[in-house]
């Protein structure tokens, strides 16, 4: 019976530790993945020149071609280039376990650019032209080992909306895109002009900031009913927004933090309240390692290379100004105020007499 109770409990003990070695914990090491990044450069075109951080999978005498990964952070979050891979954590994309779920390559490129806040630009339409010159010259310093075909495209809030113009401006640059609570709702009209583009959308329905009901999940809709590639969308949906350990973000607008650990929790199992459907809607059930990393390597575009000389399908729009623009974007803020303002209004009036 000891024999049997023995056996019983190394198998077990066997069990949890493939179960721990399974795990996803990456925060011990972020800080070591950040350092991995590099700045560098764009060229100036139009107004400015974009700044970027950027992760190389490169070895030497590496022959590989790898997808481009371009990421855009949200505002406040690019305040001095480095910023915008310090403040959250895409720098989990520069590890080794995430960078093997790049399919055969076992890798990819992340480039990060800033946009230029000390201008009070915060991914406004004049960055447009300079994002997409630093993302051209970007190219043509590491083209020998970039994938061309597998060049994707995601960010959050201000990032987000930015992950939408630039796709619309040059829908046959990417392979795939995933925006993430977008400071922005495209109109049927602009989903056309990337209905052939899979997206990935993500949001918390309790964000403070981007109003899920009135903006995001409308969105969705308008997505659907325009997509010629339905069924290779996705949209994840937060009913609480927290870390990958269930722990609640600070706030509930932070759903980045769900796709920085490839939609996964830390003992890769299902991301804590979150729930995944297709353009069709149907449920999709992931499993891990295959997240949103293995989504975006199924997809290629027959991009070639050409460089930029305009804005594309946004030539002829104008340079809308940043101030005006982030007042567009986030316009469901006035929706919060007026709760507020109506809620202190409900409790003054209980103490009237």
């Amino acid at each position: 019976m000891k024999k049997i109770i023995s056996l019983i409990l190394a198998v077990i003990i066997a069990f949890g530790a493939c179960v721990c070695a399974g795990a996803v914990d990456l925060r011990p090491q972020v800080g070591k993945l950040r350092e991995q990044f590099k700045a560098g450069e764009g060229p100036v075109a139009g107004s400015y020149s974009v700044e970027y951080m950027y992760y190389s999978p490169v070895k030497a005498n590496d022959t590989k071609k790898y997808p481009l990964v371009i990421w855009f952070h949200g505002m406040s979050d690019g305040s001095y280039n480095g910023e915008q891979v310090n403040e959250n954590y895409v720098a989990f994309w520069a590890s080794d376990e995430f960078q093997s779920r790049f399919g055969d390559v076992d890798g990819a490129f992340i480039l990060a650019p800033r946009s230029r806040e000390e201008f009070q630009d915060y991914w406004g339409t004049s960055m447009i032209m300079p994002t997409r010159a630093a993302i051209d010259d970007f190219i043509k310093k590491y083209g020998d080992n970039i994938d061309l075909s597998r060049i994707y495209l995601g960010g959050y809030s201000m990032g987000g909306k930015m992950v939408y113009n630039m796709a619309v401006a040059y829908p046959d640059m990417f392979a795939a895109i995933f925006p993430i609570c977008p400071a922005t709702s495209p109109s049927t009209s602009q989903f056309e002009l990337i209905k052939d583009i899979p997206v990935w959308l993500t949001s918390g329905k309790p964000d403070p900031i981007v109003n899920y009901s009135k903006s995001v999940a409308p969105g969705w809709e308008r997505l659907c009913n325009t997509s010629a590639v339905a069924e290779d969308c996705r949209f994840t949906t937060l009913d609480k927004v927290c870390f990958a350990d269930g722990e609640a973000c600070p706030s509930a607008h932070y759903a980045w933090f769900a796709v920085n650990n490839d939609m996964f929790a830390y003992d890769d199992g299902d991301y804590p309240y979150a729930s995944t459907v297709d353009g069709k809607g149907n449920t999709v059930k992931l499993k891990s390692p295959n997240g949103m990393i293995s989504w975006l390597y199924s997809f290629t575009s027959d991009y070639d290379g050409t460089p930029a000389t305009d804005m594309g399908n946004l030539e002829g729009t104008g340079s809308t100004s940043s101030i005006i623009s982030l007042i567009l974007s986030f316009v469901d803020l006035a929706d919060i105020f007026r709760k507020v303002f109506d809620f202190f209004m409900s409790i003054l009036a209980k103490f009237a007499f």
